[in-house]
């Protein structure tokens, strides 16, 4: 049984999702808590509300980013995870932070990376008139936005799209992208060649087969 922490800074509407999908596929995984970085964050209400346990460590509390992850390392650590999500934690991690949970860190990204990392992917990516956007799961790398793709989400940029309604497609897609991604990695079923993620076959893994195998999910919603 893998233990997943997941860290939040908002709504934690990918939180939620992976929770509802790790409950619903009963996967060999349990979320053992939901750690957010601002008291507030709506997402920690909703992890209650999920009966999840939840835990705040409050960046505004600490100096700087190496006190602030050196707090959030010993919560986690606490925990002994095998797998950190990161859904929607608006926070850059330092370098000892990333290479403490390299290979076991997950993030997504509302991009298809390798373009538009940062913030503002929606905007930019009508600005660059793109007819294609997305969404990218990717083991944490040194590199803001950066690692390992396991899985992206294509969504059709249409010629009356705001920014607004970019996003929500985009978001719904996320929705079904990142807890496929979390699946896999629960099952074993990711073997990590370099920048290259190869998805082991159905059975393969330590614990079996997984429902939907398409490593690039299309959504024309």
């Amino acid at each position: 049984m893998k233990k997943i922490v997941i860290l939040i800074s908002g709504r934690g509407s990918n939180m939620v999702a992976i929770a509802r999908a790790c409950e619903a596929e009963a996967w060999p995984a349990r979320i053992v808590a939901v750690i957010g970085n601002r008291p507030g964050a709506e997402g920690l209400a909703r992890a209650a509300e999920l009966g999840l346990p939840v835990r705040v460590v409050d960046h505004r509390e600490h100096a700087d980013r190496e006190s602030f992850d050196a707090a959030l390392a010993a919560e986690i650590d606490a925990l002994a995870p095998d797998l950190i999500v990161l859904a929607g934690f608006m926070r850059i991690l330092t370098d000892g932070f990333v290479r403490r949970y390299a290979g076991r860190m997950l993030n997504i990204h509302p991009s298809l990376l390798p373009a538009f990392p940062g913030l503002a992917t929606h905007r930019r990516a009508l600005a660059a008139g793109v007819r294609v956007h997305g969404s990218t799961v990717h083991f944490v790398g040194a590199e803001l936005d950066d690692g390992p793709i396991l899985a992206q989400a294509a969504v059709e940029v249409r010629d009356e799209d705001t920014e607004q309604t970019l996003e929500a497609r985009v978001l719904e897609a996320e929705h079904r992208l990142y807890p496929m991604a979390v699946r896999w990695f629960v099952e074993g079923r990711l073997h990590v060649e370099g920048r290259r993620v190869r998805l082991l076959p159905r059975g393969e893994g330590p614990a079996g087969g997984a429902a939907g195998d398409s490593r690039l999910v299309w959504s024309a919603t």
